[in-house]
């Protein structure tokens, strides 16, 4: 399973590329405003800043509703890096500009997808992922991991090439369970990178081998 990291925070980016894992990076306005990139140019550098800390792909978001204002987007989204990835929304224009982006040899992802039909149709469309919203499916009282299996059952089945990008992980747990129910990549928040790390077994352990060493060198 690969590993994005969602975020547009630079420092964080390079911190997660340091540990040698890192295969990507998702972002969306949100992540932009939050911090403090405004305005087309801005944001046009900040995706540049972004593909030349990671040797990977980069999700970078269309702002545009409407399929006409999608393409011109993407197409100057795509045009940054190569590593750019289009990220559209799954809606009719959505999978109408995939299907165009596809066509004309433009990566893209699929993005806010909460149903097994939206990931048939996100697949039929040409998208090289598909991101299901884990936390918010299971804000809403659903399961987000079944429906992981279910899109990677379906698309196994049908032999669909799109790559299931599990998103909105709220924790370490999230990036198991993903990797179990069979998430080709996984994108989340640095702090869930990082509690893969932590096991209080691995801390008494480790405490424990530098008190025996201390021993060794009395």
């Amino acid at each position: 399973m690969k590993f994005f990291i969602d975020t547009a925070n630079l420092a964080q980016i390079k911190e997660a590329n340091d540990l040698g894992i890192l295969d990507g990076v998702t972002t969306n306005p949100s992540l932009m405003a939050q911090v403090g990139v405004k305005g087309d140019e801005a944001i046009m550098n900040h995706y540049k800043a972004i593909c030349e800390i990671v040797d990977g792909d980069v999700s970078a978001e269309v702002f545009s509703t409407d399929f006409d204002g999608m393409i011109a987007e993407g197409q100057k989204l795509a045009a940054i890096h190569p590593n750019i990835v289009v990220k559209v929304p799954m809606t009719k224009d959505g999978v109408k500009a995939i299907k165009w982006f596809s066509d004309n040899n433009i990566k893209t992802n699929c993005t806010l997808v909460f149903s097994a039909g939206q990931a048939i149709l996100a697949a039929k469309a040409g998208a090289n992922y598909v991101s299901p919203f884990i936390g918010r499916i299971d804000d809403s009282s659903w399961d987000g991991m079944q429906l992981i299996a279910q899109i990677a059952n379906i698309y196994a089945i049908q032999g669909f090439k799109t790559e299931i990008l599990a998103a909105s992980i709220r924790n370490a747990l999230h990036i198991v369970k993903a990797a179990e129910a069979g998430a080709d990549v996984c994108t989340c928040p640095l702090d869930s990178i990082l509690g893969l790390l932590k096991h209080p077994l691995t801390d008494i352990g480790l405490a424990k081998f530098i008190e025996d060493a201390k021993k060794t060198q009395a």
